[in-house]
């Protein structure tokens, strides 16, 4: 950690990583810094806070967008504030039958990099300039599955489309598959997520912009 001086005194300031497209980006020392003061911008595993859950980390696998293998461990964490919103909307969707099956949640800012670097239509992909809401433990990819099947429910389109059918205000003839779309979308929002206009899969924490973005590899979390 830098310190500068601040009158008479020392005082420790967290200091970045700048990369090729001027964004800043914590590591981890300056993340594990940071936990001193605010304990809610810890990562935590999500496959630890939602036993109940499904997971499966498409971009651990080359079943993605960049048919690339981007993350070597399938993990999934998030903030602190984000896992406990999650649990909510999980407890609301488990009344109903169903349970929460993740994609991707924190993702590394050198992973957005890449991303953008394979496909430059920031409609899809995040502007390595600002960094995306991932790049801070604020996102979610996502669905439901039904939790006697473990199947997933209908959607418009698969995880990772980028067909205009994958806008959450798409109009979606398939009367199944727009029900299951918009259930998801309005348990998540009414626990403090909002859907990603392109993306009916994508929810963005609502209290991200408290959260710096990181680039943090799996293995240093691990």
């Amino acid at each position: 950690m830098k310190r500068i001086l601040v009158g008479a005194l020392l005082v420790p300031v967290l200091c970045y990583a700048q990369n090729k497209y001027g964004l800043d980006a914590i590591r981890l020392k300056e993340y594990q810094a940071s936990l001193a003061s605010h304990p809610e911008k810890e990562l935590v595993d999500l496959q630890k806070e939602l036993p109940g859950a499904e997971f499966r980390i498409g971009y651990a696998t080359t079943e993605n967008f960049t048919k690339t293998k981007i993350y070597n461990l399938a993990k999934a964490y998030a903030r602190k504030p984000v896992a406990e919103a999650l649990k909510r909307a999980q407890a609301d969707f488990v009344k109903m039958g169903y349970s929460i099956k993740i994609y991707d949640a924190y993702r590394p800012y050198s992973a957005t990099v890449k991303f953008y670097e394979t496909y430059h239509d920031t409609t899809y992909v995040a502007s390595p300039y600002k960094g995306s809401r991932h790049n801070r433990g604020c996102a979610l990819d996502m669905t439901i599955v039904d939790m006697k099947t473990k199947k997933e429910l209908p959607m418009p389109t698969e995880w990772d489309s980028f067909s205009t059918d994958a806008w959450p205000k798409a109009d979606i003839k398939d009367p199944v598959k727009r029900k299951n779309r918009d259930l998801l979308i309005s348990v998540m929002e009414k626990n403090g997520f909002r859907v990603y206009e392109h993306e009916w899969w994508h929810f963005d924490f609502v209290g991200w912009r408290k959260f710096e973005v990181m680039d943090i590899d799996f293995e240093e979390l691990k």
